[in-house]
């Protein structure tokens, strides 16, 4: 095999990273802090709630890990407590919970946006409560960059006073109803990891209602110093701000954001043509015009009965072959063995579309001949179980 190889969702750079992280340099603010840190949060800032009646802040931090964790905290779960979280989703999204010794309670997914199941939320919420456990928080994720449910999985959440915590590492750039996702909860999170439609090699972001809220964030984020000419400390605290290096990064990134997202549409795009006549392959698209996904990853179910016996598994391992990478769905938290005790509300719907689904290359760099090769692999696979 001598064609290089595809990625599933490669970093892609702008070009003016580098003028950013230069100066960084020459200014000597290689450190957690600096003027690339708080022109980054600005940055992020002013794209998230410029255009919008909402008011919020943005502390950058060293993953989107970190900041959920601090989301919880600030959220005061503690040791004994119960998190509601959404079963189809990266472990990162769930794992904070265990750090404060609280513990997950998963909810499936619906159909329509693969995300948290308004239905199965409320029933897993009115069950916790009878056994005795309000449950501390909800955990929504914008999973693939596809929106949730907002409206009900917030209508909800009101019902029964549980704040949401909107997981929306994988949805910069889309939006619910003309508003940015992340933009929807007391607390949010954002990843700018290297594989997301924008990065800092690694890093991520706690976006907040108030500058009050940011400020006790970046407080526990370095250390819990307490105002005093020596180190003293009245609280636990962290080491999860992002460096000035990293934010560097980032402030070049986020001039090319929106190019970003309209390549990674595109490339859904792609699909929805490639797949428009094939039997058995379900393109995942927004359910109606309130519901806009940057498609950080585009994403399919294969239901072989209709493809000829095509199995996820088939393709995956055909592309894998051709030098193209591709992935299934996250396995559902609820299967994972690390949570194999915990309690889960749901009919199927996260374990099926793990079985059936493949996230297909989706990068923003993506060029028109390595197109070809994924449309003749994707299409050679099929041809061959006829």
């Amino acid at each position: 095999m001598n064609k290089d190889k595809i990625w599933l969702s490669s970093p892609h750079m702008g070009g003016t990273e580098q003028k950013f992280v230069n100066e960084a340099f020459e200014q000597n603010w290689v450190a957690p802090l600096g003027p690339n840190v708080n022109g980054f949060e600005n940055d992020v800032e002013k794209y998230l709630f410029s255009e919008s009646s909402k008011e919020g802040a943005v502390a950058a931090l060293s993953s989107g890990t970190a900041a959920l964790h601090l989301a919880l905290v600030m959220l005061g779960v503690k040791s004994g407590d119960e998190v509601l979280c959404q079963s189809m989703t990266f472990a990162a999204s769930a794992n904070p919970i265990a750090y404060l010794g609280a513990t997950p309670v998963f909810v499936d997914s619906e159909e329509e946006t693969l995300n948290l199941c308004p239905k199965h939320l409320k029933r897993a919420i009115e069950d916790r409560i009878a056994k005795g456990k309000k449950p501390k928080a909800i955990i929504a994720v914008h999973l693939y960059g596809m929106p949730y449910q907002v409206d009900k999985i917030n209508k909800i959440a009101s019902e029964f006073d549980i704040p949401v915590v909107e997981d929306a590492a994988e949805a910069l750039g889309s939006t619910y109803k003309g508003e940015k996702c992340g933009t929807f909860s007391e607390y949010a999170i954002l990843s700018f990891n290297g594989n997301k439609i924008i990065t800092t090699s690694g890093g991520g972001a706690l976006i907040t209602k108030t500058p009050a809220a940011k400020e006790k964030a970046v407080f526990l984020a370095t250390q819990a110093r307490d105002t005093a000419p020596h180190y003293q400390h009245s609280e636990i605290g962290y080491n999860y701000r992002l460096s000035n290096i990293s934010a560097g990064i980032g402030r070049g990134q986020m001039q090319v954001i929106d190019k970003r997202v309209r390549a990674r549409r595109e490339m859904h795009d792609f699909y929805v043509d490639l797949f428009s006549e094939i039997e058995g392959v379900k393109v995942h698209s927004a359910p109606n015009n309130d519901f806009f996904s940057n498609h950080w990853l585009s994403v399919v179910s294969i239901d072989k009965e209709k493809t000829g016996g095509v199995s996820r598994e088939d393709l995956r391992l055909h592309l894998e072959a051709l030098n193209i990478e591709s992935r299934p769905l996250w396995k559902p938290m609820h299967l994972q063995p690390v949570f194999r005790n915990a309690a889960f509300y749901g009919d199927g719907i996260a374990e099926n579309l793990f079985e059936n689904g493949l996230c297909l290359p989706s990068g923003s760099n993506l060029s028109q001949e390595q197109k070809e090769r994924i449309k003749n692999g994707i299409l050679s696979c099929l041809k061959e179980y006829k």
